[in-house]
């Protein structure tokens, strides 16, 4: 499943996502020589139609073709199948952000590529991690951690001071190579807009151009900290839809508008016919959705303030993925 090379392939600068996997026979890490010899490993491409992390990455290497980065860099190529296709995965396929250590390992070869991945960057005495996405419903740029200490909080923070601390979804990226070094990943908007592109290339080579992490702690007001309380989905046996649609869940139109905005309860999400309601689970993966909605009159309704992420009227983003995730202010914690 893997492919490992230390030279980019002949055409890759000039491919667009959509064209790799005329040129890679699939999943592909890249070790590419720097100045600094511990690499950063950064990612794209995990979901197929988030191509902002490919685009950056072929700039980037574009830019420092003659003079030689100033870091070794490690470039997971991800789901060039998916890309192909432009959706987030194939029918069939595995999330390739679900597969890494971590994950229920259903020995699926995704599973062991993940595997030979993070051993490949191990051994490397892998620098830092960065994975890179984007998002399909309106969203501003922010950052992800699964750890909460100096040197995870200093990385988001160098992309923006929104940092979004979570636990689930089991499985991803970030928080494999949590285990082996900083690990941040990057949401970027919706793509094709050219400023989450623009914003990946900075910091991907700010990272590049770091030697190392200051000491000194962050300031609480140097960033707004956020902790996933829980992962909202439509029932699989539901239908659902945004306005008057018919369906046994009715989303209103401007849902994706709750983004990032701290919503009171008694805020209306959904209206649902016979007995429709929405599944939440918490961190340790309990069904949560009682504590969080109520149901009264037809209308699922939020029970307690919470700020909703990545809401999106995608609706097959939303079978594959889930509705939202919900979360709550955190404080600033004490850093190691």
């Amino acid at each position: 499943m893997l492919t490992i090379a230390d030279a980019l392939p002949d055409g890759l600068l000039r491919a667009s996502a959509g064209e790799l996997a005329d040129l890679l026979p699939g999943p592909t890490l890249l070790h590419l020589a720097g100045r600094r010899p511990a690499p950063l490993f950064v990612s794209v491409l995990l979901h197929g139609n988030e191509d902002t992390g490919w685009l950056a990455a072929r700039a980037l290497l574009r830019k420092y073709a003659e003079a030689g980065l100033p870091r070794a860099w490690s470039l997971f190529i991800g789901n060039v199948a998916a890309a192909r296709a432009g959706v987030r995965r194939l029918d069939g396929q595995p999330d390739y952000n679900r597969v890494w250590p971590g994950a229920a390992d259903d020995g699926r070869p995704e599973h062991a590529m993940a595997r030979q991945v993070v051993a490949e960057m191990r051994a490397r005495g892998v620098f830092a991690s960065i994975d890179v996405h984007n998002n399909t419903g309106l969203n501003p740029h922010y950052a992800c951690v699964n750890r909460l200490d100096r040197r995870s909080l200093r990385l988001a923070t160098l992309f923006s001071r929104t940092v979004v601390y979570f636990t689930r979804p089991l499985g991803v990226q970030s928080a494999a190579f949590a285990e082996l070094c900083p690990a941040v990943t990057l949401e970027c908007g919706k793509p094709g807009v050219a400023r989450g592109v623009e914003h990946a290339v900075d910091f991907i080579e700010s990272c590049l151009r770091l030697s190392d992490f200051p000491e000194h702690p962050i300031a609480a007001h140097d960033l707004d900290l956020f902790h996933t309380v829980a992962t909202v989905r439509v029932p699989e046996q539901c239908t659902f839809g945004f306005g008057a649609c018919g369906r046994d869940i009715e989303f209103p139109p401007e849902l994706e508008h709750y983004n990032f905005r701290e919503i009171d309860a008694g805020t209306v999400l959904a209206r649902a016919r016979a007995a429709a309601m929405l599944e939440a689970q918490d961190e340790h993966g309990a069904e949560v959705a009682h504590r969080l909605f109520s149901r009264r009159d037809g209308l699922i309704r939020l029970a307690r303030p919470l700020m909703p992420a990545m809401l999106t009227r995608d609706e097959r983003v939303i079978r594959q993925d889930c509705l939202c995730y919900l979360m709550e202010r955190l404080p600033l914690p004490a850093q190691a």
